[in-house]
């Protein structure tokens, strides 16, 4: 555990009530409690299969052929992350086996021991073969004389994003013969054992570059690696990828920390699914044209054309292993659906799912959830040979994010109805019966077992396999589909019969087994067609996906017209069917539709194809007055996505728009264009001028008021800009149009605003926010004023107290005041400003300095804090805490709860669900031990030495913006930007206790606890 050092303090040195506390939590924590804290649904019951001290921190789980339990034991978690290796000898990876029948582990194997493994997240065991996910690696594993051990380990792949668990995770063997993994948004490129780039059929590598595809992928593949396709991209951290009977895949994904953004999608092969922006590779938070209001929706682009849809958002979590449950044990309502954990709310659920149109909608039913024992983290699920549902526990204080608290305990859960023992019969490949009984298991492990078997017959195990087509239970119906499909010289009957099937899953079993088989799609496409399902057309769409056959555009066209207007599902698979043929397939159909071309139906496609041919249709749309205004937007999003000379005429042409009617419309399409065009072509012509005149009135007091005089350089409006500054409060508004006019060299309109004389309150408290919007823009060319402040004795104190405050942000300003807190005159009332502010800052050589002047204060109540299972043994005042969360200016200052707060780290409005009580006080006193992906700092050093820490927000190949420890974004010019530098310790302070005493952090702690749920999420529209 990492706390084991507490054994060590004597007894005398606790209390007698934290003693009581601490023997307390022993308990709580023991794996005798494990079961009873469990709530499960009814009709199921809770086993333990094994626990500490036999396993600890399982990270991923299978059960193979036998019914033996397999962990990827990870109590070396990103250890060099955290300079700590708990074990030498390295991670394990382990068979957990019961051997006498009485639902138990009794038996532990090593399979493999190595700090190669360390941190693994993905174990697929197939037969003697295990794949094991240890990003950098994939490796293949093979037992050669079934004993249990590795006897020979090989490379199967090579990840670039290192070791990080956003990268490689679980393998798992599909009904169509297939290896199909993933990896997350830290993977970046996929390589062979030997080094080299995988490649896909085209030619193009499986590369994180917008080249076309975008963060975490989910691969296709055989077992030895070879045809590798990527069917999605643009996940955040897909954990797991699943596949049922029919093909279909299902996964989640988890979002920017805090975001109540987790998702489930069901995976429509080929798409994009929206995490950073297509065209820039931006971040949601970025702002664009049309983005939802809601950041969980916001958070996935959804409103952009050629982002698929989810299936379902969850809220707040940590998603982990999924499966899908195609066993008869459990009860009928969870029979064919996806199980997925999530460790983040301590919960295992289903996710029934409805057809809806081409797509799917699904609800939530809980399977076990904890609320008694919040260091339940399940963090796999998979199905046994009984069909019953194993479920890994890596319990802990926390979840993931590069932290582990607990070190020593890890859970293996059975779930089944009550009395259902652990016992089925033994796997017999010797007969096509035993390969039939095999196919026809729940088990993974098994199905890959008989498959293999029942290929390699071919037509000897043709009778059975037809009869087990012949059968009522649709997914062995599939399963026996993939593999008559699959015998030689039978492929066309099998998918000829099952394209005419009654069930629609079968048709689309069928025609997903001609393009398995590399069997000519196009004469399976045109019997399809006009099926009456959606779900069938949607698959005939996504089968011309890149294929050039001469009747491919006449067919899409077919199904374009099929198209009800309203099914983004099927929208989106109409555009994955055109990919890289937009122009030949959108042609067609306007060829067909001719003048009727402007409906529903025609401006989706339109907006979907995002090509320049697109552009004057786009334009009549957006002119036509009855396009409701709600709806321009959308339009002006999808001309973003188009290059060239087209688009650059098209909003030069709307910028002179002029609709007499409707002026508020008129004046939005305006603005909207004239800020698509570049600010030479505008400010040479007098009609654009005069367009751009006409904007920048209408948006005055607005950000868009600030980008447009910053643009275009309209320098009538400069001194509104300064007067934004100093009106707009300490907000982004502020810092933009100051860092606005700072960037238009207008420091004397500056200097000049803040030598007026304040003769009220308002207008001393508009000063003050002047001088801060000063220090918070990250531009060297306010240090000069802020200096001329703090040297000026006939300055008011309270005016140089803030310029000092405001100074100390940068490096260069910083060194600045130094510079001058080591002259003789400088002026005394400023020494305690001066050393307050360089307490605070990050940057090392200031620091350096700065403690040679002013030493560090001590702690608030010169009190050492107890060690952290103390702390977390004491119950604290909530409502006090809360007080101290919001009026302190130690958490509120960088957290938002609920809407209340900056948005600097993580959004807390739902912590108490994600973390324990201990994990919040090392959060709190060690926040460099587990930065949360994509919240790492990060530091920017100009070529003019200015220096600029905080959070990325964006990155492009022209641009980066930095969001500082006051919620301020800033954002800077690349050809500016001599060095980008992550920080390895948090942005977060180190010494936070400082400003507090115990209680006080312990009743903010308290208060932490209580924030469980935040506010509801509006529902998605288009």
């Amino acid at each position: 555990m990492k706390y084991r050092w507490l054994a060590l303090i004597p007894a005398l040195l606790l209390t007698t009530t934290a003693a009581t506390s601490f023997v307390s939590a022993q308990t709580e924590h023991d794996s005798k409690q494990a079961v009873p804290n469990l709530t499960v649904a009814p009709g199921l019951q809770a086993t333990l299969f094994s626990s500490e001290p036999q396993i600890s921190s399982p990270s991923s789980m299978d059960v193979d052929s036998q019914g033996r339990v397999w962990i990827c034991e990870v109590v070396n978690y990103r250890a060099s992350l955290r300079d700590i290796t708990t074990r030498k000898e390295g991670d394990r990876i382990l068979i957990l086996e019961d051997t006498n029948g009485d639902g138990k582990a009794d038996k532990t194997t090593v399979f493999y021991q190595g700090n190669d493994v360390n941190g693994s997240q993905g174990i697929c065991v197939l037969g003697n073969k295990v794949i094991v996910a240890a990003s950098p690696n994939v490796f293949l594993f093979t037992d050669e004389n079934n004993d249990g051990k590795a006897d020979k380990k090989e490379l199967l792949f090579k990840i670039a994003g290192g070791e990080h668990d956003h990268s490689a995770h679980t393998s798992i063997f599909g009904p169509d013969g297939k290896l199909y993994w993933n990896f997350g948004n830290s993977g970046k490129q996929v390589f062979d054992a030997a080094g080299k780039p995988i490649l896909e059929s085209n030619g193009k590598p499986v590369l994180d570059n917008g080249k076309p595809y975008w963060g975490g992928m989910v691969f296709r593949c055989n077992l030895d690696g070879s045809d590798f396709e990527v069917l999605g991209h643009n996940f955040r951290n897909n954990y797991e990828i699943t596949v049922d009977s029919f093909g279909t895949l299902w996964q989640s994904d988890n979002d920017d920390d805090g975001n109540r953004g987790v998702r489930i999608n069901y995976v429509m092969e080929f798409g994009n699914y929206g995490y950073l922006d297509q065209l820039t590779g931006a971040r949601w938070k970025t702002p664009r044209t049309g983005m939802h209001e809601e950041i969980p929706l916001r958070h996935w682009h959804l409103r952009d054309p050629g982002v698929i849809p989810n299936l379902l958002q969850t809220g707040a979590g940590s998603p982990t292993g999924i499966c899908v449950y195609e066993g008869s044990l459990l009860p009928k309502k969870y029979q064919g659906e996806v199980i997925h954990s999530d460790a983040g709310p301590n919960v295992v659920r289903a996710y029934p799912v409805k057809k809806d149109g081409a797509g799917y909608e699904a609800e939530i039913a809980n399977i076990i959830t904890s609320e008694q024992d919040k260091w339940f983290r399940p963090s796999d699920v998979c199905i046994a040979p009984d069909g019953s549902l194993f479920v890994a526990d890596w319990y802990d204080p926390g979840v993931g994010g590069h932290r582990i608290g607990d070190q020593e305990r890890g859970r293996i859960f059975r779930i089944a109805p009550a009395d259902a023992k652990y016992v089925f019969d033994k796997l017999d490949l010797s007969t096509v019966e035993g390969a039939i009984a095999g196919i026809k298991n729940p088990n993974l492990a098994r199905r890959y077992l008989a498959w293999n078997k029942l290929h390699a017959l071919q037509e000897q195990a043709l009778p059975l396999l037809e009869e087990l087509y012949q059968s009522d239970n649709q997914r062995n119906r599939a399963r026996a589909l993939w593999l008559l499909a699959g015998i030689k010289g039978k492929t066309g009957e099998y998918v000829s019969r099952a394209i005419q099937d009654k069930n629609s899953d079968i048709r689309i079993t069928g025609l997903r087994a001609a393009r398995r088989y590399k069997q000519d799609v196009i004469p399976y496409v045109s019997q399809l067609v006009n099926d009456p399902s959606p779900q069938v057309r949607r698959e005939c769409a996504i089968a011309l996906h890149h294929n050039k056959s001469p009747e491919a555009p006449a067919l899409w066209v077919k199904l374009a017209d099929q198209y009800d207007g309203k099914d983004r599902w099927y929208l989106e698979a109409l555009g994955i069917g055109m990919d890289e043929q937009e122009q030949k397939f959108l042609t067609a159909w306007l060829k067909q539709a001719g003048d009727d071309w402007n409906t529903p139906v025609g401006r989706d496609l339109i907006w979907r194809s995002k090509i320049p041919m697109a552009v004057p249709y786009l334009v009549k749309i957006i002119e036509d007055p009855n396009t409701e205004q709600d709806a321009l937007p959308r339009y002006f999003r999808t001309l973003d996505f188009i290059p060239g000379k087209e688009k650059n005429t098209a909003v030069a042409e709307l910028a002179l728009l002029k609709e007499p009617e409707n002026k508020t419309r008129e004046t939005y399409i305006i603005a909207e264009a004239i800020s698509r065009m570049p600010a030479k072509v505008v400010m040479q012509d007098s009609k654009y001028k005069q367009a751009l005149t006409q904007v920048i009135d209408s948006s005055r007091g607005t950000p868009e008021f600030i980008k447009l005089v910053e643009k275009f350089k309209a320098s009538d409006y400069y001194p509104e800009l300064v007067a934004i500054a100093g009106h707009a409060g300490k907000s982004q508004t502020s810092v933009d149009a100051i860092r606005a006019a700072l960037s238009l060299k207008q420091n004397a309109l500056i200097r000049k605003s803040l030598e007026n004389k304040a003769d009220t309150e308002k207008e001393q408290n508009q000063k003050l926010d002047l001088i801060w919007a000063l220090g918070s823009a990250g531009h060297n060319g306010a240090n000069g004023i802020l200096l001329k402040i703090i040297t000026n004795k006939e300055d008011l104190l309270v005016d140089r107290r803030e310029a000092v405050r405001a100074i100390a942000k940068s490096r260069p300003g910083a060194h600045a005041l130094l510079d001058l807190a080591e002259k003789k005159d400088f002026d005394p009332q400023l020494k305690q400003t001066v050393a307050a502010a360089m307490s605070s800052t990050i940057m090392k050589d200031v620091k350096e300095r700065a403690a040679r002047l002013y030493p560090a204060p001590p702690t608030k109540d010169n009190k050492p804090l107890p060690p952290i299972n103390v702390l977390a043994s004491i119950k604290g005042d909530k409502l006090d805490g809360r007080v101290m969360f919001n009026t302190k200016g130690t958490c509120a200052k960088c957290h938002i709860v609920n809407g209340m707060g900056k948005e600097v780290g993580p959004n807390l409005s739902e912590i108490g669900k994600k973390l324990s009580r201990e994990a919040l006080f090392e959060s709190i006193l060690f926040p460099s031990a587990g930065i949360s992906h994509n919240y790492e700092s990060y530091t920017v050093i100009l070529l003019s030495g200015n220096v600029v820490n905080g959070l990325l927000v964006n990155k492009t190949d022209d641009a980066i913006t930095i969001r500082d420890a006051e919620a301020i974004s800033r954002t800077f010019k690349m050809d500016d930007v001599d060095e980008i530098i992550q920080q390895k310790i948090s942005l977060m302070p180190a010494d936070l206790q400082k400003v507090l005493t115990q209680e006080e952090l312990v009743n903010i702690v308290e208060y932490l606890t209580t924030l469980k749920q935040a506010q509801p999420i509006k529902k998605a529209s288009r």
